[in-house]
């Protein structure tokens, strides 16, 4: 699509949407509208720049990411936008707070900048199809953390449900049977995977997993907290909590505290991610580690595949995700991992 297409779908000359595009006050606002509803429906999208930037290389690469609130996003990023750097490009980070139109906002702010590609984690209900509708399909781009089923794109993140396998494993031999999994709900591809493991688990030693020892709840420090309340409130409460994430598990330790239960003593709790904090929590947090530094990394390398023209199948990756074990799980050792 070009402006030309867009002035004759419009009924203007043009300069006239060029006038739009620039954003001149000179244009009468009905004109201005119509030009806007022109541009939609043909889906157009100006590249900032104009013809010359378009037959340019870029080095410009979007960084999307769900939750900025989340560390482990702040992390993560940190580690793709450092080897972007190192690689000569220059990352534009965008924040879509877990919101779908703001997210198809930027994808479309993204491609007017004229990005050699963007790595995005697809805030919480992203549509494939309707992803695929907003970002074309030439231009490279990467999905990270969060899996889009059905879509071609590469996906990299750690292996979920053997993360989550192993941390349930570790708790089962240390005697607990009545294991919770709390946090995130089932519209979300990574805490369906996070569920599978704790399935698995608990099927590989002969258990049946108790569906109601899932407690749905928002992946914040709040979310673990109202997930709390509700275990303990059961007739037979859980004597331990796979988290969704370590973020839900510190809002755990905390509520679990508040009301005198000693985390590593009374109850054990886990986490995944292995975020900054994790260590720092009391107590400090077993968790299972998504090596954030190599995803951000297998993540740009994943992208300048896709800009080098490389088979996408191929770059697609499931990192290794390891349990680092801490007082909060009640085991009497610290800081060494597990296989």
């Amino acid at each position: 699509m070009t402006i030309v297409d867009v002035a004759r779908r419009a009924g203007v000359s043009k300069s006239t949407v060029s006038l739009v595009l620039s954003g001149s006050e000179l244009v009468a606002e009905a004109t201005k509208l119509r030009v806007n509803e022109a541009m939609g429906a043909l889906g157009y999208v100006y590249h900032r720049g104009a013809a010359s930037l378009r037959a340019a290389s870029s080095d410009l690469v979007g960084m999307i990411m769900g939750d900025l609130n989340n560390p482990f996003f702040a992390e993560l990023t940190a580690g793709i936008e450092d080897a972007l750097f190192q690689r000569g490009f220059t990352p534009i980070l965008a924040n879509t707070s877990e919101d779908i139109v703001r997210q198809a906002q930027v994808l479309r702010a993204m491609r007017e900048h004229n990005v050699a590609g963007i790595i995005i984690s697809p805030a919480r209900g992203t549509d494939t199809w309707a992803l695929a509708q907003q970002w074309p399909s030439h231009i490279p781009a990467v999905i990270t953390m969060r899996r889009m089923i059905g879509s071609s794109l590469p996906y990299i993140g750690p292996d979920n449900q053997k993360g989550e396998r192993d941390a349930v494993e570790h708790l089962l031999k240390l005697g607990h049977r009545r294991i919770a999994f709390i946090g995130g709900d089932d519209s979300m591809t990574t805490q369906r995977e996070r569920v599978a493991g704790w399935r698995d688990a608990l099927n590989g030693w002969g258990l049946a997993a108790d569906e109601s020892l899932i407690f749905e709840v928002p992946p914040t420090r709040d979310g673990g907290r109202v997930a709390i309340e509700r275990a303990l409130d059961g007739p037979q409460p859980p004597t331990a909590f796979a988290c969704y994430n370590d973020i839900v598990a510190m809002g755990a330790t905390r509520a679990l505290a508040l009301r005198g239960i000693v985390v590593g003593r009374d109850v054990a709790v886990v986490g995944f991610d292995d975020i900054a904090d994790a260590e720092h929590n009391a107590p400090p947090l077993t968790t299972v580690s998504a090596h954030t530094r190599e995803m951000g990394m297998r993540c740009a390398e994943g992208l300048l595949g896709l800009i080098r023209r490389e088979d996408p199948a191929s770059l697609s990756f499931a990192g290794d995700a390891s349990l680092i074990v801490r007082e909060s799980c009640g085991a009497r050792f610290q800081g060494r991992g597990v296989s």
